[in-house]
């Protein structure tokens, strides 16, 4: 089910949005003090679920035609201010950001927040084979946990401080429904599923997210990776169809999607960690 939005709603978001943000990450981790109008219908879906679970997001940016990228790899930036605004909210609302590994060595990110006022989460980088370098960005000290999800068990450059989850996987990975799992033994409720595309793609196969916000940029690439890959299917009538609601960023698109009716059920939240 879609639900439209109007171009007022549009505008009317954009006026207050800067000078209301600003309370909205520690009202958002009040269960009991409503959000800004402005914000509660992007943010307040994200309050959903129960308490002792984990609560996973994914979050994809893209063009108009589904791309994440130009064929050479090139994505700095599809999504303009607007977009990578509403990144930076998610993380400050989430208890950690996970990306993989591809992500992680293709780009270096930070995984702050940067462009918006609120805290940083916990930083999570999946990498099975230990291949992420000590002088990665996202390991950098600056008081909040950064995790490894690994299977390697022998020696790395990794700063002494990192934590380290140890997970068996198989031929395509570490299971996402294992990563979850772990995640919320280590104390984490809400999490993001940031990227890259792969990741992002396996943790909804998996059936792993609540919810999927996709920001879909007024530009047309034609050729490259798209946003979401799943396995193929042969009949429409087998395509996923999540309800959806809509929500104007400036010039860009916010398509909320809701997974939770088929969302399963994996690990507990470690209140205590």
């Amino acid at each position: 089910m879609v639900h439209p939005f109007t171009h007022n709603a549009g505008e009317r978001l954009h006026a207050n949005a800067h000078d209301e943000w600003a309370s909205v990450p520690g009202l958002f981790r009040s269960a009991n003090e409503p959000l800004p109008a402005c914000w509660s219908a992007i943010f307040g879906p994200l309050r959903a679920g129960r308490p002792d679970a984990p609560f996973a997001v994914g979050q994809i940016g893209q063009s108009l035609d589904g791309r994440i990228a130009t064929a050479t790899g090139h994505s700095h930036y599809v999504n303009g201010p607007h977009g990578l605004e509403h990144l930076h909210r998610l993380r400050a609302v989430m208890d950690a950001v996970v990306v993989g590994i591809g992500t992680a060595l293709a780009d270096d990110p930070q995984l702050t927040v940067r462009r918006v006022e609120g805290p940083s989460p916990a930083r999570v980088v999946i990498d099975p084979q230990g291949r992420l370098p000590g002088s990665a960005r996202l390991l950098a000290a600056d008081g909040v946990r950064r995790i490894i999800v690994t299977r390697r068990t022998t020696a790395t450059d990794w700063p002494a401080d990192i934590e380290k989850i140890t997970l068996t996987g198989n031929g395509d990975g570490i299971a996402p429904s294992d990563i979850l799992a772990a995640l919320g033994s280590a104390g984490f409720r809400r999490i993001l599923i940031e990227g890259g595309a792969n990741t992002v793609s396996r943790f909804l196969a998996a059936g792993c997210l609540d919810r999927l916000h996709i920001v879909v940029a007024p530009v047309l690439i034609g050729s490259g990776p798209s946003g979401v890959t799943l396995p193929p299917i042969a009949w429409m009538d087998e395509a996923i169809r999540p309800a959806v609601a809509m929500h104007p960023l400036g010039d860009e698109m916010l398509f909320d999607c809701d997974f939770s009716a088929q969302r399963k059920a994996w690990g507990r939240v470690n209140t205590s960690a």
